[in-house]
């Protein structure tokens, strides 16, 4: 039924293949992925398209048009790495490394390309697809990422947002990607959690260490404190909500015969609501601040609006799995209508049209470890370009009619782009939370 299909992609499975290993050899975090995005951009050029590059960031985009009407459907690659040191394969200078498998979306993303060029592939289809190459889906390095913004470069820490905010999904109906899973089989679940994230600085008083200690105050301590507190909220987070908060310490001190005076920390709050969100991430702030006033510390905490929760459209989970059977077999795909615990900018388009994030197998050890690894390219990249393909036909022929009905059936939570930035940016806050009087009167600036 998909000879067609399957064929084009198979034709050019080398050009696949090598892409994979090009930019696993070659990885990049977040909006710092030029290589990787002219490498991208290089290879659809060269298979004749025209491209929309982001300009100040990576990433671009391209539209086919199939000279049908119908809608329009988006299919995303992410370009960024992680940063792992204990990799083995990790850059031996920035430390990043595709222990996500990002790379392996890329690859697939040029097949696609690739395959979309060759005789016959978009008979029978109406409407257009655009084929994107998107940055920074990783949720990392949020003080580099405040420095673009402080400069105007971008708006939003999230690739998929910020290109949203810049109008580069305008006119898009439904959005798809696939990632990798280090699972035997192909997943497909519900959705997956959002997140708010956070920077926190203690300001302490910077004193000799052990000569005079009272004359400082401990802004490590401080820290520590607070994140004890945190621990001991932890029994008060209902697990139907699926809360999850994973404080690091980025700053902890400067000199060991020191006071430590300025520490920072980051952190998500995650949750499968936006309701609930807010609402865990209030008890935490409440625990930092509680810890600062303890030691007598000050304290900012900056609130960024992270991604917003993922929920797959059950249409489309449909659609996905009677194109994964076709290429996996019947019994190597897992339907679960679960809510994953990790985060995806994918959710940001969720809240504004219907999407699908699924898993194809192909790669082992953990997840955003040191020994992740793509154990099967054939799978992770070339049938994943397969599916996708597979998808965009069942969405597009015969008049697009099951594209129409995904758009009939939908329901996301907003009506527009503006109206969802409108309430993410409810979730923005920063500046200090603690003021402290010459009379001894502590007040809270803020929870």
């Amino acid at each position: 039924m998909y000879e067609k299909i399957t064929a084009a992609v198979e034709k050019n499975s080398r050009l696949i293949l090598d892409t994979e290993r090009h930019i696993w050899e070659n990885p990049e975090t977040g909006f710092k992925e030029w290589k990787t995005s002219k490498y991208l951009a290089d290879a659809f050029e060269s298979l004749g398209y025209t491209l929309t590059l982001a300009g100040n960031i990576p990433g671009f985009y391209t539209d086919i048009d199939t000279g049908r009407p119908g809608p329009k459907v988006l299919i995303f690659g992410e370009l960024d790495s992680l940063i792992c040191n204990e990799h083995p394969d990790a850059d031996p200078i920035t430390h990043a490394v595709h222990c996500c498998g990002h790379h392996a979306q890329c690859a697939a993303l040029i097949g696609i390309a690739a395959a979309l060029r060759e005789e016959g592939v978009l008979a029978g289809l109406s409407g257009s697809v655009r084929l994107c190459a998107v940055p920074a889906e990783e949720g990392i390095e949020m003080g580099y990422r405040s420095g673009l913004r402080a400069k105007g470069i971008i708006r939003y820490f999230g690739g998929k947002a910020e290109f949203l905010h810049r109008g580069y999904f305008d006119g898009v109906d439904i959005a798809f990607m696939i990632h990798t899973t280090t699972e035997d089989k192909a997943l497909i679940k519900k959705g997956a959690v959002g997140n708010i994230k956070k920077a926190v600085r203690y300001r302490g008083v910077a004193a000799h260490a052990g000569a005079y200690p009272a004359k400082g105050v401990n802004a490590l301590y401080a820290a520590t404190l607070g994140l004890s507190a945190i621990n001991a909220l932890r029994e008060t987070f209902e697990e139907k909500d699926l809360i999850r908060v994973h404080p690091i310490i980025t700053k902890g001190g400067a000199a060991v015969n020191a006071i430590p005076s300025d520490v920072t920390l980051e952190s998500y709050v995650r949750g499968k609501t936006l309701e609930a969100i807010v609402r865990e991430n209030k008890k935490v702030n409440r625990a930092l601040i509680g810890a600062a006033i303890s030691m007598g510390a000050n304290i900012e905490i900056n609130d960024r609006p992270g991604y917003h929760p993922l929920s797959n459209d059950d249409t489309l989970m449909e659609i996905t799995r009677e194109a994964m059977e076709s290429v996996m077999g019947k019994d190597e795909v897992v339907v679960d209508r679960v809510y994953g615990t990790g985060s995806t900018d994918m959710g940001d388009l969720s809240a504004i049209m219907p999407v699908i994030h699924p898993y194809m197998p192909g790669a082992s050890g953990a997840s955003h470890g040191s020994d992740y690894k793509l154990e099967n390219p054939q799978t992770a990249c070339i049938d994943s370009a397969k599916v996708q393909l597979i998808m965009l036909s069942l969405l597009l022929s015969d008049q697009a009619k099951r594209a129409h009905d995904v758009l009939a059936n939908k329901h996301v939570p907003f009506a527009s782009k503006e109206a969802y930035f409108e309430r993410m940016q409810e979730l923005e806050h920063e500046g200090d939370r603690v003021e402290y009087g010459d009379n001894g009167e502590i007040r809270v600036l803020s929870v």
